[in-house]
């Protein structure tokens, strides 16, 4: 059973023990080797100089300086560079490379346990922070950051009695309490069908507020109208998500859906898709972009979100069209869509209801979208696959004028404009903006049109082909290091770092995980629609500030390079401990970056009581990047209610 005496496990594979015809062979290589080496090195003495003088010429091969070894006795299936003894990379790396960290030999700093109360701290999304901003269009509920001097220097618990999550798919439907601690839902929503609690769990019968005969057959109900089946609609987009169940349930159906909701009165709603196994971040459109790029998604969804489309000027469907690829649907169900049944239960007037459906159809039409069906409690709008119509009526109707030369994918603290952003030209009726996606699942390895255009700097097919390969070689050689990572079920929710054109979420796809895809906001090329493009999903970020995420929110980390991007930005600790938050006990994480990098990065994560081990790159110990493999150890807040110190 899920959570039940959690196996303990180990940054790397277990080396294979020797066997008695290995130590006998050994006995004669060692003998052999050591001859050898000796011979060379009389031999090598005589001819510079006959062994009149003691001086050595240096060479300037990086793999002459390398000297003789003698193969151990222990067969392993990493190269370690963790011992009980001093890490010495002299040996490998004696040229001379620019950039290398000197590092004092310094005590391990200990990081200490935070206060309880912070078992669910979201930095970024405080509670008490958030007071402070504007509650107009729901401002205070944006992301507002700590300062420098209000970051946190500790380890956030798990809360006492936290388990092991159910393993996918059980865990779609079930989920520990002691995870997620709050009954809140369970008695708001307890006629909308989202979720009851049972004994030690919660369980998800999969309904929502317009779907209580639950999510799969409301989904139905969509396919009716729009085909869900063919692989032409692959992500997804979910406003106001609740407990992700729309999102939980296209899994099944090959739709990969970014569900977000703000941390609001509805307590713990992202918590709980996350713990489910579901993507999902904490958001809200108010003042600012969503962190995606444009033409991301193939379809948006909102059942009763509660968004006030049809204010503002229309920013927030405005916002909406920025991130619906071309030809893409937006999804309403709830108010106002059959208002005429449904107005005496939501307690509003039918003029109310009416001005509201009107709003929102004008603003549509203003989109140049197309109502493409009304039928029951769903209507969908669908957006043009170009703009060459859209330029001409604009001609006549002016509201929302075309947005001025922009970049349309910037989408990190970049404000809501009510401006229309143009699709990339094209050159008839018929060709569809941005060039034509293929249908999953090829989706994810034919060049992405934005490659094929030129539109991203540096990368061609032939960077985009040879990045795929790389990164299947790299998952196969991870899965050798720590074997877990084959394993069915011991992952589900994984974090890359550093996505760049999505290689190592594309070579996990046939398992049973789903990868957040992260562009860091200080990389040089904006990669994130590409991600999209693949038919992945991904979101921008800052490593110098917190996700917009819970706690224990991921089983795995990957971070590729992120210590090296982020050096001269922002405190190496802070990244690692907001890692550490982000990350479930016993979850592991996957670094590559520069040995003299990760040597510092162990140091401070052996305070953090993480079981760590640096291995050699998968092209062998003459690589400067290095591996770290790590696994955060399994500990909760006592029972108690005070444990360490919030600072």
């Amino acid at each position: 059973m899920a959570g039940a005496n959690p196996p303990h496990y180990t940054p790397t594979s277990k080396p294979t023990a020797p066997n008695s015809l290995w130590k006998i062979t050994n006995l004669y290589s060692l003998a052999l080797i050591t001859f050898l080496c000796s011979l060379s090195y009389i031999l090598g003495i005589w001819q510079h100089g006959g062994g009149a003088t003691t001086s050595i010429r240096t060479s300037t091969n990086l793999g002459a300086t390398i000297p003789c070894t003698i193969p151990t006795t222990t067969l392993r299936t990493t190269t370690p560079l963790s011992t009980s003894k001093s890490l010495d990379f002299g040996s490998h790396h004696s040229a001379d490379v620019g950039g290398a960290i000197t590092l004092p030999d310094e005590a391990i700093t200990k990081y200490p346990t935070c206060d309880v109360k912070y078992s669910e701290y979201t930095p970024c999304e405080d509670a008490v922070r958030s007071l402070k901003f504007d509650r107009d269009r729901l401002i205070y509920r944006e992301r507002h950051c700590p300062q420098k001097g209000e970051l946190l220097k500790c380890r956030v618990p798990a809360p006492h009695g936290y388990r092991n999550p159910f393993k996918w798919p059980q865990s779609r439907d079930v989920v520990w309490y002691a995870n997620v601690p709050h009954k809140e839902l369970t008695v708001e929503k307890a006629v909308q069908n989202w979720i009851r609690y049972e004994g030690d769990r919660f369980r998800f019968p999969g309904g929502g507020t317009m779907f209580t005969n639950g999510a799969d057959a409301y989904i139905d109900d969509i396919d009716k109208l729009i085909n869900l089946k063919d692989g032409s609609i692959r992500t997804a987009i979910d406003t106001g998500c609740g407990v992700a169940s729309w999102g939980a349930y296209l899994l099944s159906r090959n739709i990969l859906t970014m569900s977000f909701a703000p941390r609001d009165t509805h307590e713990a709603q992202v918590q709980f898709a996350l713990e489910r196994g579901v993507p999902a971040l904490i958001g809200v459109i108010a003042s600012k972009r969503l962190p995606y790029p444009s033409r991301a998604f193939d379809m948006a969804h909102c059942s009763r979100c509660l968004i006030p489309w049809g204010q503002y000027d229309g920013a927030y469907l405005i916002e909406v069209d920025r991130v619906l690829r071309p030809g893409g649907y937006w999804i309403l169900s709830g108010p106002p869509i059959r208002w005429k049944k449904y107005w005496k239960g939501w307690q509003r007037t039918r003029e109310d209801l009416s001005d509201e459906q009107t709003n929102i159809e004008n603003v549509a039409k203003s989109l140049c979208w197309k109502k493409f069906v009304e039928k029951d409690d769903i209507a969908i709008w669908q957006k043009p696959t170009n703009h060459l119509n859209c330029k001409a009526t604009r001609k006549i109707t002016k509201n929302p004028p075309f947005c001025p030369a922009q970049d349309p994918d910037k989408a990190w603290y970049t404000k809501l404009e009510t401006c229309l952003t143009p699709l990339p030209e094209v050159s008839n009726n018929h060709e569809v903006a941005g060039g034509k996606l293929a249908k999953w699942p090829q989706r994810l390895n034919v060049i992405p049109p934005r490659i094929t255009s030129g539109t991203v700097k540096g990368v061609t097919a032939e960077v985009f082909q040879k990045d795929s390969k790389l990164w299947e070689r790299r998952v196969s050689y991870y899965k050798t290091v720590n074997n877990q990572l084959g394993q069915a079920g011991r992952y589900r929710n994984l974090l890359d770092m550093n996505a760049y054109l999505g290689g190592f979420a594309a070579a996990l796809i046939k398992d049973p995980v789903w990868v957040m895809n992260v562009v860091p906001v200080e990389a040089k090329v904006n990669t994130l629609g590409v991600i999209y493009e693949r038919g992945l999903i991904g979101t921008y970020q800052s490593w110098c500030e917190a996700m917009s995420t819970y706690p224990r929110t991921y089983d795995l980390i990957h971070a590729d390079s992120v210590f090296t991007l982020y050096r001269n930005r922002c405190g190496m600790e802070d990244i690692l401990l907001e890692m550490d938050r982000i990350l479930r006990p016993e979850g592991s994480v996957i670094l590559r970056d520069d040995v003299d990098i990760l040597v510092k990065v162990k140091r401070i994560v052996d305070g953090m009581n993480w079981d760590s081990q640096i291995v050699d790159h998968e092209d062998g110990p003459l690589q400067r990047e290095k591996l770290l493999f790590a696994v955060k150890t399994y500990w909760t807040a006592p029972a108690t209610l005070e444990i360490g110190n919030s600072k």
